[in-house]
């Protein structure tokens, strides 16, 4: 008996060099989000485009990626693991290299969508497949390294950006995928043995499903993306696209409902501990890439960072991540999740806190805390919750329920931006407002800056007076701009101390359920 069970908690050799493979691409599909981010302003320059245009090098990628996340689980079962993933890895290679190959931001925008709804597919097989072909004994090993590398690949993806900009040119954003792409080609094609294709399930293929589906969530990620920057429902494009979703997202359900073998299967939702730890991730998605965007736009509009300075102030989160997966691993094992999982939130909320007290004087030094907090807040809630959701599942279903979850944290991600986005846009608004009631020709503050700037630029020999006037109403929105900060990140401590009180409704999954199976 003490035999066999030591053969059961045994990890083939083979199977871990396969899953190893697989997590490295799963890296690169997640690290491409967000690894363009610092470095718009060089492909816009290089491509000769407009600002408009150059932000769809973005928008296309997320659009795409989010319509093929729930796909991957009915892909991976009809065809196989290795299969789906191969071919995934194989293609988002090609992408990146004609994405590098771009003459033009029109070629720049399909490839990368492409490259998007491509590399998608390696997101949720990943999950999955830590959750299928692993004894339940060895998950607090390997479930460390797939929240670790879900969280901080687009937490590192400005960093890394930025240095490939700064030491090469924009082109090495898409270059630098194509030999570890070719090595986790190969070696998913030859390692990968999980499973088997089942032909059957291609019977009847719910075209008109996929097309709802594609519409739905390629219209609700455009409205998302967009929104904020056209005034929301002031612009046709945006209602235009949300009756679209609308109109996708009803024909989508009623077709699920209907017809004998949806191609996404939604019953996981039917499990109160996944819909809970589903909720919790959509919510972290939120935290997860709002943080990355909001730093980084601090820095870079306040402080006057580089792509390269910001990467570096942002690398902290991603040590901390590092360096807490391995501890969570073990705590997994012990504690009960729940309770990690509200310790983590307790944590962010706790960074977005104290980040509020925000100025226009912070530095790396004063974002040193915040940064730590949410870089261990982040390891500390995700890996639970992913155990939570996916180990609560039997095997056979945990390939469509990957899927559906992966898609709560990037739909989390898209409405946090919008949401953040749109927050900031009015309170910048609603403080710049009460501001200009302060700095009046009746203020004295107001007048003895003003004279002081104005000596300063006289001794350029320029327009002394009017140059004064023009950088202090700089000045004034600039400090609105840090207020709104301010504002928004008090919002994002309250929201995460709300998904405290969530966490009771999960239920500890089993420790015999799934893991290990063929």
């Amino acid at each position: 008996m003490a035999a066999q069970t030591i053969d059961q908690d045994r990890i083939d050799p083979k199977r871990l060099a396969a899953f190893i493979a697989m997590v490295f691409g799963m890296f690169m599909a997640i690290l491409d989000i967000q690894i363009v981010s610092a470095s718009l302003a060089e492909i816009q320059a290089g491509l000769s485009a407009s600002a408009e245009e150059v932000s769809w090098v973005q928008t296309s990628y997320l659009i795409a990626e989010v319509i093929m996340i729930p796909l991957s689980g009915f892909l991976s079962r009809a065809f196989s693991t290795r299969i789906v993933f191969a071919l995934s890895a194989g293609g988002f290679t090609l992408m990146s290299f004609m994405c590098a190959q771009s003459t033009s931001i029109g070629e720049m925008i399909v490839w990368r969508a492409l490259q998007g709804f491509i590399g998608g597919g390696m997101i949720p097989t990943v999950f999955a497949a830590a959750y299928t072909i692993f004894p339940r004994s060895k998950q607090s090993m390997i479930a460390p390294v797939v929240g670790l590398v879900a969280t901080l690949a687009p937490t590192i993806g400005p960093t890394v950006g930025g240095y490939l900009t700064d030491l090469f040119s924009w082109h090495w954003l898409f270059l630098v995928n194509i030999v570890p792409g070719i090595f986790v080609t190969i070696a998913v094609w030859v390692l990968v043995d999980f499973d088997r294709p089942d032909l059957s399930l291609l019977e009847g293929f719910d075209w008109l499903g996929l097309g709802a589906m594609a519409v739905f969530l390629g219209s609700l990620e455009y409205v998302l993306e967009e929104g904020p920057a056209k005034d929301w429902f002031g612009s046709d494009l945006i209602v235009t696209a949300a009756c679209a979703a609308t109109l996708g997202a009803m024909a989508f359900f009623w077709r699920n409902l209907t017809v004998p073998r949806p191609i996404v299967d939604l019953t996981a939702f039917a499990n109160r501990t996944f819909t809970a730890a589903s909720i919790c991730s959509f919510v972290m998605g939120i935290g997860l890439y709002g943080l990355t965007y909001l730093y980084p736009v601090y820095l870079a509009r306040v402080r006057g960072f580089s792509p390269l300075q910001i990467g570096e102030a942002m690398f902290v989160t991603g040590l901390c991540m590092f360096f807490t997966a391995p501890i969570i691993g073990r705590l997994t094992a012990k504690a009960d999740p729940r309770v990690l999982i509200a310790a983590g939130f307790v944590m962010f909320s706790a960074g977005t806190w104290q980040a509020s007290a925000i100025t226009i004087d912070w530095d790396f030094w004063e974002l040193l805390v915040p940064q730590m907090l949410r870089g261990i807040g982040i390891m500390t809630c995700m890996v639970p919750i992913n155990n939570l959701a996916l180990g609560s599942l039997p095997p056979e279903r945990l390939k469509g329920a990957s899927g559906l979850y992966n898609l709560t944290r990037n739909l989390g991600g898209a409405v946090g931006l919008a949401l953040i986005n749109t927050l900031l846009n009015n309170r910048t608004d609603l403080h710049l407002q009460r501001l200009h009631e302060q700095v009046t020709w009746s203020s004295q503050a107001a007048l003895e800056t003003l004279a002081m700037m104005t000596g300063a630029l006289s001794r350029l020999g320029s327009d002394a007076e009017r140059g004064a006037i023009k950088k202090m109403a700089g000045l004034v929105h600039q400090q609105a701009f840090v207020m709104a900060m301010g504002d928004v990140f008090i919002a994002l401590t309250f929201l995460f101390m709300l998904l405290v009180a969530l966490t009771p409704l999960m239920q500890r999954p089993k420790r015999a359920a799934g893991g290990g199976g063929h």
